[in-house]
């Protein structure tokens, strides 16, 4: 369960960073929209995301210490 937990933050987490950059650099070129969503949303997404990955990590680090 731990495992399957922590590799679900880490991937969220990967994704996260990869939707912030994308976004950041749309936004440094000018553009306004990357494919029908504001960069603005997809970068919302991708705090989203990263937050997801933390709380996932927090969770199987307090698990842990429990034991």
């Amino acid at each position: 369960m731990n495992n399957s937990i922590a590799t679900l933050g880490r991937a969220a987490g990967f994704v996260g960073i990869l939707l912030c950059v994308a976004s950041s650099i749309a936004r440094l070129a000018g553009m306004h929209w990357i494919g029908s969503f504001e960069t603005v949303t997809v970068l919302q997404a991708g705090v989203a995301g990263m937050t997801l990955g933390c709380f996932c990590l927090l969770f199987v680090l307090t698990r842990d210490i429990g034991k």
